[in-house]
């Protein structure tokens, strides 16, 4: 359908372009990651990430959602690459929540966490587009249904047949 082809990259555009950047200039980026890789690696006891370790992260991690955005894109796998821009873009959203600040960094932090929470959502209804086709859970039921009422015409006939061999 042509809405998709033209859905489809629009919704892709910001995953490519914030993907892009996170990859090219990690360092602002960096930045936001520290205080959610700090809290984490604390909680769980291990040593802190180095700052080449956590820009190596941002980079890769901008760079897999470029790639994924491009994916879902240009066709290729769209319902797998939306699903998994969905759960790359849970970190951001968690990095830019701002349920524990106050004031203006509290405002500041809102905007990303509200575009990052629709992104989510976005990828989340693309991923389980159909284009119009039946899901395969569906397929398989159909499947299923479609066989036993070819076994049971089938034995209905062997009993007809069975019957007038029988007289």
């Amino acid at each position: 359908m042509l809405l998709r082809r033209v859905a489809r990259p629009m919704l892709a555009t910001p995953f490519v372009y914030d993907g892009v950047q996170a990859a090219l200039h990690p360092a602002e980026h960096v930045a936001v990651a520290r205080d959610v890789t700090d809290t984490v690696t604390d909680r769980l006891g291990v040593a802190r990430l180095s700052d080449s370790q956590l820009t190596l992260a941002v980079r890769v991690h901008g760079a897999v959602t470029a790639a994924l955005g491009v994916g879902l894109a240009a066709g290729f796998f769209p319902r797998l690459c939306a699903i998994k821009l969905a759960a790359v873009t849970v970190p951001l959203a968690v990095a830019h929540q701002p349920f524990t600040s106050k004031g203006e960094e509290r405002a500041r932090r809102t905007v990303p966490f509200v575009r990052a929470v629709g992104a989510i959502g976005a990828a989340l209804i693309a991923g389980v587009d159909h284009e119009g086709r039946p899901g395969l859970a569906w397929r398989v039921d159909h499947a299923r249904h479609a066989a036993a009422r070819s076994t049971a015409k089938t034995a209905r006939k062997a009993e007809k047949k069975l019957a007038g061999v029988a007289s």
